[in-house]
């Protein structure tokens, strides 16, 4: 049960737990080969974070057939997870002690993330991290992928924490949006853009173990009128 001093902690998964842009990038590069699509310049950076369903017709602009969008997202899944197996995965520099931090201070922890559940699930298995999430929701739960913030409601919804006492670990700038708009916090880490861009965050950091839980919870508290 969750009560006025409870915090949560909703972590979004690539670029944050994990840095998989390389693996996703390759994937991308890899389905356009195999169909014989062609990759707009600049079409990574356009698309991050966001669902497949969203970036193969808006920012690609290959189809908008949903039939077809379906076929090509799930290829690109399967070639992105074929990929880690290859390369292989490892968390993010100070993941695993920051996870550690949470876990002592028995604050419930969920992933929120637009990323398809296989692939959350054989990273969770690579890198060993699973024990410490009580709630995983992925693309396959919801319908509306950020900035729209359901991804991160349902997550909260999972730990049995209120929106206003999560704190959201992001790296994606609509993931920070999604955050904001659903009633949380935002802390970013500088993964995929320089930290002097991620002003629109409570907090940026270069790694999560540069955060304590005391800043956490000030950051928590702020919150209130």
């Amino acid at each position: 049960m969750s009560n006025e001093n409870t915090l949560g902690g909703v972590f979004d998964w690539d670029g944050v737990i994990i840095d998989s842009s390389v693996h996703h990038e390759e994937s991308w590069e890899r389905l356009a080969k195999e169909t014989g699509y062609e990759l707009p310049p600049g079409h990574f950076k356009k698309g991050f974070g966001m669902k497949n369903e969203f970036i193969i017709p808006k920012v690609l602009k290959w189809t908008s057939d949903p039939k077809l969008i379906e076929q090509l997202s799930l290829m690109k899944e399967a070639l992105y997870r074929e990929i880690v197996m290859e390369w292989g995965l490892k968390p993010l520099p100070g993941v695993v002690e920051w996870l550690n931090e949470l876990q002592a201070h028995q604050i419930p922890c969920a992933i929120g993330s637009s990323t398809h559940r296989l692939n959350i699930e054989t990273g969770l298995k690579l890198i060993g991290l699973k024990h410490f999430f009580r709630g995983v929701v992925t693309a396959e739960d919801v319908s509306h992928g950020k900035p729209d913030p359901e991804v991160f409601l349902a997550a909260a919804s999972r730990i049995s924490v209120p929106p206003e006492r999560c704190v959201v670990f992001e790296d994606a700038f609509v993931g920070i949006e999604a955050a904001h708009r659903g009633g949380m916090k935002a802390v970013a880490v500088a993964t995929t853009n320089p930290i002097e861009t991620l002003q629109s965050a409570d907090i940026a950091v270069h790694r999560l173990d540069e955060l304590s839980v005391p800043r956490l919870a000030e950051l928590v508290a702020s919150i209130r009128p």
